[in-house]
């Protein structure tokens, strides 16, 4: 007999599957991540990074991606001043590691995510773009990203498809090493 767990997932699995593909099938999204991101009233903060690392062009014209995006809410609670100095540093590699860390190359649907969780007993691993490895886990209905220094970040809207990849907002800045 499986735990109850396993059948949650199970359960949580198949119905992201389904409205993932329903949602596919039914629209055609015309913007990059770039584009739609200019246009986000809560990305400005990652919309600046990306635009300081100069990375936007990678983000228009390349893909596909899976942008894990903080909200500016997210930006505020992890460090104003931090990112202002990132920001404005002559260095831009550490606030490039920063952003870096956030893509996946590849569209990662949360029912891929949790199709990956399936495969992997409730986990799954994914490598940044900047190199590192992000792991993936629910709690409760969330899915839950977790760096290599331990901090978390729930996924708080998923699967807002772009013509070269998909974003997922989150709700904390994830880091590839202690800042």
């Amino acid at each position: 007999m499986k735990p109850p767990f396993k059948k949650i997932l199970l359960g949580l699995c198949f119905a992201f599957s389904v409205a993932a593909y329903a949602q596919e099938t039914s629209s055609s999204e015309t913007k990059s991540i770039t584009q739609n991101t200019i246009e986000s009233d809560h990305h400005k903060i990652l919309f600046a990074a990306v635009k300081a690392t100069e990375m936007e062009d990678i983000l228009d014209k390349s893909g596909p991606f899976t942008v894990f995006a903080p909200s500016d809410a997210a930006f505020r609670r992890f460090s104003n001043s931090k990112m202002e100095k990132l920001m404005n540093s002559n260095d831009k590699s550490e606030l490039k590691s920063l952003v870096g860390y956030h893509i996946v190359a590849g569209n990662l649907s949360a029912s891929n995510i949790l199709r990956a969780m399936c495969r992997g007993n409730g986990k799954a691993s994914f490598t940044t773009i900047q190199g590192k490895k992000l792991s993936a886990h629910m709690v409760g209905y969330d899915i839950v990203l977790t760096d290599p220094v331990g901090n978390t970040a729930r996924i708080t809207l998923a699967d807002v498809n772009q013509k070269n990849g998909v974003i997922h907002e989150i709700d904390s800045v994830i880091l590839p090493t202690r800042m």
